[in-house]
């Protein structure tokens, strides 16, 4: 009749000679089985602690984000405003069951992405994430004072990372900052100066259609849709037309700008 008492057979397996490749396979075994568990163990513990962290760098990205865009600060002080997050789902233009914390985890899932046609990817993305983290700031009173989008797309040597501020008629720009450019200095690069964000405030995203109109123009701006160009830029002055017009347009925030215009947020 076979022992099946584990704490025999351990101790049949110690008094094997430590040449013996059953017993060489049987603590591989075992010490594989324990780091396993450990490693298991120790990402369990430490999950909430890592949410809690990604938190604090949304945070502090955030407030990143509107110190860089020109007006956001005194915007809050004046307004003695609330400002909050949501994540958007964009292809209902809603809220998401996603929240902040947990939207890196789902966009790992590829079922989480739409692919963009050549006709859609204006910005040259090649597919549009599902969901995206947004911010809204209201007033004293509640009320919706400004939306901040993060928009991004392909440059002239590598993607470029905005944020765009809209006021609460969402065709409004309250401001434009710059997240992340690796664009030509002196040239492309100039799309971080201040004189060149300062021009935003105040243009129209559409025209009385609803169309996107946004532009940054070939010279001098000649409309409320348009910023000057920059001059030996043409490039990357075509991919913030282009970054601009795919998100404010109907395959990007197209759904949510309608809901916050309809008054659902």
């Amino acid at each position: 009749m076979v022992d099946l008492n584990p704490i025999t057979a351990w101790r049949r397996l110690l008094a094997l000679p430590n040449e013996s490749r059953a017993k060489t396979l049987a603590m591989t075994f075992l010490v594989a089985l324990v780091c396993t568990l450990m490693v298991t163990g120790a990402t369990v513990i430490l999950r909430p602690i890592q949410a809690a962290n990604r938190a604090a760098e949304q945070a502090a990205r955030l407030e990143a984000l509107i110190s860089g865009v020109p007006g956001i600060s005194d915007l809050l002080l004046q307004d003695g405003g609330a400002l909050s997050t949501v994540v958007v789902d964009l292809n209902r233009g809603a809220a998401a069951d996603v929240t902040p914390a947990t939207l890196a985890a789902a966009l790992e899932d590829p079922a989480h992405w739409t692919e963009l046609s050549a006709a859609q990817d204006l910005a040259g993305l090649g597919r549009r994430p599902n969901y995206a983290q947004v911010y809204f700031l209201r007033d004293a009173s509640g009320d919706l004072s400004l939306v901040l989008l993060p928009v991004s797309g392909a440059g002239y040597n590598a993607p470029i990372n905005a944020i765009v501020a809209l006021r609460a008629d969402m065709n409004t720009i309250a401001g434009f900052a710059i997240t992340g450019q690796s664009e030509t200095p002196g040239l492309g690069g100039r799309i971080e100066e201040p004189a060149w964000l300062g021009q935003f405030p105040g243009k129209q995203v559409s025209d009385a259609s609803g169309a996107v109109r946004f532009a940054v123009a070939k010279g001098s701006a000649g409309s409320a849709h348009e910023v000057d160009g920059i001059t030996g830029a043409t490039r990357t002055s075509n991919a913030i037309t282009h970054i601009m017009r795919f998100w404010l347009g109907p395959d990007g925030y197209g759904r949510l700008i309608d809901a916050i215009q309809r008054g659902e947020f």
